[in-house]
C-alpha cells in the first residue's frame, strides 16, 4: 500500500512545476507485478490530474496579480493568442515533458473553462499512463 501512496505523490509532484518523473516508478511497479494494474493506474492518474489542476489553479491566482493585459514580450503575447485560439483542448498535451505543466499554468492564467480543462487534462494524462503500463505489462 505504501507503494501506491509513493506513486500518487510522485505523480502529483511530477505534474506541478516541480521536477519529477513518475513514469519510471510506474513502469517498475508494473514490472514487479505485486500490485494490481488498475490500482497502480488509479494512483498515478489521480495524482497527476490533481497536480495538473493545482497548477491550473495557481495560474488563476497569479492572474489576479499579473493580469494577461500586462504582457510585455511578443513571445508571451503569441503564446497567449495560440492558447486562446485553440482553447482548453490544448491540455490534451498536458502530459508532455517541459511544456505540459506550463500549459496548465497558462490555461489557468487565461481563465479557460475549468471543467473543460479538467476533462482534457484527465484524458491526456490517462493516455500517457495507459501507454506506459501497456508497454510494461
Amino acid at each position: 500500500m505504501l507503494e501506491l501512496w509513493g506513486l500518487f505523490a510522485s505523480s502529483f509532484i511530477a505534474s506541478t512545476l516541480l521536477p519529477g518523473g513518475s513514469e519510471l516508478l510506474l513502469a517498475w511497479l508494473v514490472q514487479q507485478g505485486q500490485i494490481p494494474l488498475h490500482l497502480l493506474l488509479a494512483a498515478a492518474i489521480t495524482g497527476n490530474v490533481l497536480g495538473g489542476m493545482l497548477t491550473l489553479v495557481m495560474g488563476r491566482v497569479i492572474a489576479r496579480y499579473y493580469p494577461a493585459k500586462k504582457l510585455l514580450s511578443s513571445r508571451q503575447i503569441k503564446a497567449q493568442q495560440w492558447l486562446v485560439r485553440r482553447g482548453s483542448v490544448v491540455l490534451l498535451l498536458s502530459w508532455l515533458p517541459l511544456v505540459g505543466d506550463p500549459l496548465c499554468l497558462l490555461a489557468g492564467w487565461l481563465r479557460l473553462n475549468i471543467y473543460a480543462c479538467a476533462l482534457f487534462i484527465l484524458i491526456g494524462k490517462t493516455g500517457r499512463y495507459l501507454l506506459i503500463a501497456g508497454l510494461m505489462a
